[in-house]
């Protein structure tokens, strides 16, 4: 399985930021250092045309993001300190989501270590996401005629806001969302499908309804790419999530959407999305489960 990776994904970050940027690293040379990775299967993203930015995002809000043009209040909605390295992080990452995109469609999965950033919309960035890395991947895929129709599993804890709103008017790109119904964001444009879970849903439940709906969306619609935002925050131990999933849990729900995706030939790519864990370490060991269970799923 091939993935995108750059050490560029790690920028500049104020020290003790809830923001586990070292995640990147660590989980790369962690999947490296267990075989889930040979280092020929990491390609390295240049960084992602401006043209393709402007398919989603708005050009003012594109320059305060590459010039640091952000007011005080943009910069504390999006929620990172913005810096040159947090310009380049954001770029390297929007094309690590579009490579893996054309490889999946090459080899039937691919992955991004980065991505998933969800909350992005096309005239501000929010909720710790700058560029939202899967419409522009859409958008550039449907420009060039490789694809037509696209379906986003989004199972991070926080309703996929900036998806929803992106792909409102768009009959060919379904929005999965299935998220913490009490947590961020507290206005939540809809979806094409919503699932908001109590607080404190544990792994029967959670995974009977992800079932389910799995169920319900391909019976109705038939997509030329999936993109799996799997976020590691409905864990019981993450900062954020209030839901109760164990590691087993998780590991289940990983296997319950690759397979699932994998068992109708459906080409799919891979993305972290959110996870604040204890540590950087346990964050990143979380978000590894994804890949180790594609290598098994995929053989």
């Amino acid at each position: 399985m091939r993935v995108s990776y750059a050490p560029g994904y790690v920028a500049p970050i104020t020290p003790g930021h809830i923001f586990p940027m070292s995640k990147f690293e660590i989980l790369h040379r962690y999947l490296l250092d267990r075989d889930v990775l040979r280092d020929m299967d990491v390609i390295t993203p240049r960084l992602v045309d401006y043209a393709d930015l402007t398919l989603v995002h708005t050009p003012r809000y594109l320059d305060g993001i590459l010039n640091g043009n952000l007011s005080r209040k943009e910069e504390r909605r999006l929620g990172l300190p913005w810096s040159p390295g947090l310009a380049t992080r954001s770029c390297l990452a929007v094309q690590g989501t579009i490579n893996a995109s054309m490889m999946a469609l090459q080899d039937g999965i691919a992955g991004n270590l980065a991505g998933g950033t969800h909350h992005a919309m096309p005239d501000h960035g929010e909720g710790f996401c700058v560029f939202n890395d899967v419409a522009v991947a859409i958008r550039t895929l449907r420009r060039g005629m490789w694809i037509r129709r696209a379906l986003i599993i989004d199972l991070d804890v926080h309703q996929g806001n900036g998806n929803a709103a992106i792909f409102a008017d768009d009959p060919d790109v379904f929005t999965f969302s299935m998220h913490g119904e009490k947590n961020y964001p507290f206005r939540k444009p809809p979806s094409s499908l919503d699932i908001g879970l109590p607080d404190g849903t544990g792994d029967r439940p959670y995974l009977k309804t992800l079932g389910d709906a799995l169920d319900e969306i391909f019976g109705q619609f038939q997509p030329d790419l999936v993109y799996y935002l799997g976020g590691i925050d409905p864990l019981e131990q993450d900062h954020f999530g209030r839901l109760s999933l164990t590691m087993d849990g998780l590991r289940h729900r990983e296997h319950t959407v690759i397979d699932y995706v994998r068992r109708r030939n459906i080409p799919l790519v891979l993305l972290l999305a959110g996870g604040y864990a204890p540590t950087h370490r346990e964050t990143a060991i979380a978000h590894a489960q994804m890949f180790e269970i594609a290598t098994e799923v995929y053989g």
